[in-house]
């Protein structure tokens, strides 16, 4: 088989990890730092697509819909950390899981309505559309993007959380909220960052993966299965975890979907069993931490 036919799988399956590294890391900050399993993240995704898609056309600019509509629903999310999720702080892990899953169905019905069945396409924005001489073959240049915008994300989300004051407090915030309280740091609004946080990487997931694929209500239920695998396979709460599960995932079901297409929709979950057969904790999970 052609080496540059291989290097541009393994290109591609990047760019398909990056997408899922981006919104895994939505979930994986959500549970490690406030120990809530967001089962509406897939639902997020979906309705920060159609909303990057509805700010790109109603500016005429994708870029628009890129950076506005992350900070549109991760207020959106901080809303529903402070109506639903805060009153049950303190109380079993189930019942903010069992919330946020209802809360999901209310989403995608609530789209579904609004915007119809059928996917609707995301266009590329010009400026990407193409594919770019790599030298060794072709690949497409919204890909590229998508690999080097994640990338920066990643490196700005790291220098915040850990080279920052704020970073500091938040990550001390989820060790011990009671120390900080009497230290006088309102907590309550740490935990609506970082809600705020989780939420808004899911919306970017969303808009990115936009134009790779037709936005559609139902596009969020296959993420958040691909999330939550990324999230147990790189351990539950570890942000170094999410993002080297996710180009795990990324990268196998790339090539795997080369050689056995038939064998591509299971390899993630093929990956996922043998590594907590292997470390039930995850690659970089805490032993005795569960979900």
């Amino acid at each position: 088989m052609d080496l540059s036919l291989i290097i541009m799988q393994l290109l591609s399956g990047i760019a398909l990890g990056a997408v899922l590294v981006i919104t895994a890391l939505g979930l994986t900050i959500v549970f490690g730092m406030l120990g809530v399993v967001n089962f509406a993240h897939g639902a997020l995704f979906m309705i920060g697509a159609y909303a990057g898609l509805y700010l790109a056309s109603l500016t005429g600019s994708f870029w628009w819909g890129l950076l506005l509509a992350p900070i549109l629903i991760g207020v959106f999310g901080m809303l529903i950390e402070f109506v639903l999720i805060r009153r049950l702080y303190g109380r079993s892990i189930d019942d903010p899981l069992l919330l946020t899953f209802g809360l999901s169905y209310i989403l995608v019905e609530g789209v579904r309505i609004v915007f119809g069945s059928d996917g609707i396409p995301f266009p590329t924005p010009p400026q990407l559309v193409g594919v770019l001489d790599l030298g060794i073959g072709f690949f497409p240049r919204y890909r590229l993007f998508v690999i080097a915008l994640v990338a920066v994300v990643l490196l700005v989300l790291w220098l915040t959380l850990e080279k920052t004051r704020v970073g500091l407090i938040v990550r001390a915030g989820a060790r011990d909220p009671t120390i900080m309280q009497v230290l006088g740091v309102d907590i309550g609004r740490v935990w609506l960052a970082i809600f705020g946080l989780g939420v808004g990487l899911a919306a970017l997931g969303g808009v990115l993966a936009g134009p790779m694929r037709s936005v559609n209500p139902e596009m969020g239920s296959l993420v958040l299965a691909e999330a939550f695998v990324v999230t147990v396979i790189g351990g539950l709460g570890s942000i170094v975890g999410a993002v080297v599960a996710g180009l795990m995932v990324g990268v196998s079901i790339s090539m795997v979907a080369l050689f056995a297409p038939e064998m591509a929709a299971i390899v993630m979950f093929a990956l996922m069993a043998v590594v907590l057969l292997i470390r039930p904790q995850g690659l970089f999970g805490v032993r005795g931490r569960t979900a």
